[in-house]
């Protein structure tokens, strides 16, 4: 494992796109202190104050290997363990950790979103950016989105890289060595509760609601709908209602 740390950057995961084009390997990490041209889904800007987490890595597909997609509920896995690590520190006083997921790869805390996570592909590369608001967080979102400092917990970007790649890779030889089922156990474990009510806003532009039934053995999103039918979402925004 490498961990490269710059200054500043356009976006680490152009950086590694480009490092990905030229037959860099797995196991590096590209982290900046700032960026001024991150991206969120959707082609969203990703504000970067100094103090949050603004890193990308790669991974190179094998033909054994679960759907590439799927590689964004293991990074949502992995960064849940981490800070859920960070939260029960001590000085917690043991307080329950107000920790979920929601599909496919947020992360809220307390019911706000505290993190971004984005792959995008390239030849048998897919690269995963990853940002976490560690000291500061956005206020001008369509959602709640929150910190780990508004919280009190003040973690240094460098030592909590440390920390996630190395939960990742675990994860990682899991999806390999085991195939999807850990990672989608773990999700499941660490999501809203079956029958939450979400609203999922699909690439079309229409909107479905209905009550989180699970998902299928492809990591997918399963809803339940009014008329007591089942929906498969592959892709979209979700909302809790």
């Amino acid at each position: 494992m490498t961990i490269r740390t710059v200054a500043e950057t356009g976006s680490t995961n152009a950086d590694m796109l480009a490092l990905a084009g030229s037959g860099t390997e797995e196991g590096v990490w590209l982290r900046a202190e700032r960026q001024y041209g991150g991206r969120g889904r959707q082609g969203r800007a990703w504000a970067s104050p100094v103090g949050n987490l603004y890193t990308s890595t790669l991974v190179r597909l094998r033909a054994s290997d679960p759907q590439a997609a799927t590689l964004a509920l293991l990074t949502a896995v992995a960064l849940e363990e981490v800070v859920r690590a960070y939260l029960a520190r001590p000085g917690d006083n043991g307080r329950e950790v107000p920790l979920q997921l929601k599909w496919p790869n947020d992360l809220l805390l307390d019911g706000a979103k505290l993190s971004g996570i984005l792959l995008e592909g390239a030849g048998d590369a897919v690269v995963i950016g990853i940002g976490v608001n560690l000291a500061h967080h956005p206020t001008d979102l369509d959602r709640l989105a929150t910190s780990l400092a508004a919280h009190g917990i003040t973690p240094d970007p460098a030592d909590f890289l440390d920390t996630l790649a190395e939960a990742f890779a675990r994860w990682l030889a899991r999806w390999r060595g085991e195939g999807l089922a850990p990672v989608r156990a773990r999700w499941l474990e660490r999501a809203h509760a079956p029958g939450t009510a979400l609203t999922a806003r699909l690439p079309d532009g229409s909107a479905t609601d209905g009550l989180f039934a699970g998902l299928d053995h492809d990591g997918a999103l399963i809803l339940r709908l009014a008329d007591g039918t089942t929906r498969v979402i592959h892709a979209a925004d979700v909302f809790l209602i």
